[in-house]
């Protein structure tokens, strides 16, 4: 599951909303509890953005490595809400930062889910120029996940930006190469295609609303299906 970090502000301007980060964390417990396992990929942009970051001066390459940070800084936060909750989960990292989290190894990942643990893989790919979209792409592909749950503030896939474009109108599904041809912004291009690649089908949902994890799971239509 992707998540985004700027979803995590709620409705402040900056940082982490503690009644956000705990819907977030009761949703994936309701689900944890019926058995499926669970791998999470959280954004930073409530924190800081490496591109952004480099368009006001920042060396790129430090200023992902300051985004790969805030993923931390993120991941942290939802372990903590989930252990509150009585969940049992681990914090992997893409780099070497014990004792905050483990050195993320793709059968660590794996047996820590066949145990019940709720794997949450931070600090992105470890490398920069490389979005949070693609670390969740890279991690799905290779725990073999069935799918990449998005969650997002709308409620799918759209012709336009449904927040500023009233005449948008939402697919119920759509394939990698129809989101690549009409350019949409699902995720950045590199994470696309290694979906694409490596036919990992991807689930774009609102997050946001309390429950819709669960419909999800359960079937309901509720969002858009990306796929080969």
């Amino acid at each position: 599951m992707k998540l985004s970090g700027e979803s995590l502000m709620g409705n402040q301007g900056y940082g982490i909303d503690p009644e956000r980060l705990n819907d977030y964390a009761q949703q994936i417990k309701e689900v944890s509890e019926m058995g499926v396992q669970i791998g999470i990929v959280i954004g930073g942009g409530n924190i800081f953005r490496g591109l952004s970051g480099s368009q006001k001066g920042f060396d790129r390459v430090k200023g992902d490595q300051m985004g790969m940070c805030a993923t931390v800084i993120n991941s942290l936060a939802l372990s903590s809400a989930l252990g509150a909750l009585g969940v049992k989960n681990k914090v992997l990292t893409a780099i070497r930062m014990e004792p905050i989290g483990e050195f993320y190894t793709k059968w660590k990942a794996v047996e820590a889910m066949e145990a019940g643990y709720v794997c949450i893989f931070s600090a992105g790919t470890g490398s920069p120029y490389f979005t949070t979209d693609t670390g969740s792409s890279l991690r799905g592909i290779e725990i073999e996940a069935d799918v990449m749950l998005k969650g997002t503030r709308v409620d799918g896939i759209y012709t336009a930006d449904p927040e500023k474009d009233p005449t948008a109108t939402k697919f119920d599904d759509i394939s990698y190469d129809e989101i690549l041809s009409r350019g949409l912004k699902v995720m950045d291009l590199t994470a696309t295609c290694m979906c694409k690649e490596n036919n990992l089908p991807i689930y774009v949902f609102n997050m946001d609303i309390v429950g819709n994890l669960k419909k999800v799971m359960d079937g309901e239509p509720i969002g858009t299906l990306v796929h080969p």
